[in-house]
């Protein structure tokens, strides 16, 4: 069986070889008229090419010429279409991210993983979290602050020591960072259809700025998060590779 495969590579020498490979084994079209999309690279490449192909129906499949690959299937020259036509599929749902700095002007940006506000100065940051409007919390000291969805739970979330969330739960997590006051506060867990916002405290003594999935804006006073309910990214993983299992396996290594 014939399937119409756009090959999408990192710029890392590692990734075009291996794109040069695999496009003479099985050719190669315009993304726009693939059937699959295969991404060859690391994480940050798989989630530069889910943005990339928002709008297009195909879902993707990526190859680990990276470095950790957890949203990655192992490399192989080899079998591709049958490891195509036998893999099976998961839908995530980014964060949609609200920013407003401190000019008044709105930003908006997308997130796979997580939106994070960070400080951008020496001192702590203070921010006020409310969840649908409802104060939750007027005065968080940190260094940052974030929101993560299941799919990106492993990564900046896991690190701060925020909980792993099992693919398929319709949860959020808000995780502090290297939070100051309240001292042990860790965060919460909350519904996938809650919005959170965060208003920066004293912003000119203490600037933040917001970043999703590395998309970053300086002096941001407010930021509201929600998930975007329908924007449906479609990844493909070998069978018993998927994102649950690998959720799974990382919480005990």
């Amino acid at each position: 069986m014939s399937i119409r495969i756009a090959f999408l590579a990192s710029r890392a020498p590692v990734a075009q070889t291996a794109k040069t490979a695999m496009v003479s084994r099985y050719g190669n079209v315009a993304k726009e008229e693939a059937e699959v999309i295969v991404a060859l690279g690391g994480d940050g490449f798989m989630l530069d090419t889910l943005h990339d192909t928002i709008d297009l129906d195909a879902p993707v499949y990526g190859m680990n010429r990276g470095t950790i690959g957890f949203l990655m299937n192992e490399y192989s020259e080899s079998g591709l279409i049958a490891r195509l036509e036998a893999a099976e599929e998961e839908i995530i749902n980014p964060l949609s991210m609200r920013a407003m700095d401190a000019e008044g002007r709105v930003h908006r940006a997308l997130a796979i993983n997580e939106v994070s506000l960070l400080r951008a100065g020496p001192q702590a940051a203070k921010l006020k979290i409310s969840v649908d409007d409802r104060e939750r919390m007027a005065e968080l000291v940190c260094d940052g602050a974030l929101v993560s969805t299941p799919a990106g739970s492993t990564a900046y979330n896991y690190s701060a020591h925020g909980p792993i969330l099992p693919i398929g739960s319709d949860v959020l997590a808000l995780t502090a960072i290297a939070a100051f006051r309240p001292r042990r506060w860790r965060g919460a867990l909350l519904p996938s259809n809650a919005t959170v916002r965060f208003d920066v405290l004293e912003p000119d003594k203490r600037p933040v700025m917001a970043d999703a999935d590395s998309v970053s804006f300086p002096n941001v006073v407010r930021v509201e998060i929600s998930t975007q309910k329908k924007i449906r990214h479609k990844i493909l993983f070998d069978p018993g590779h998927g994102l649950e299992e690998r959720l799974i396996s990382e919480q005990f290594t």
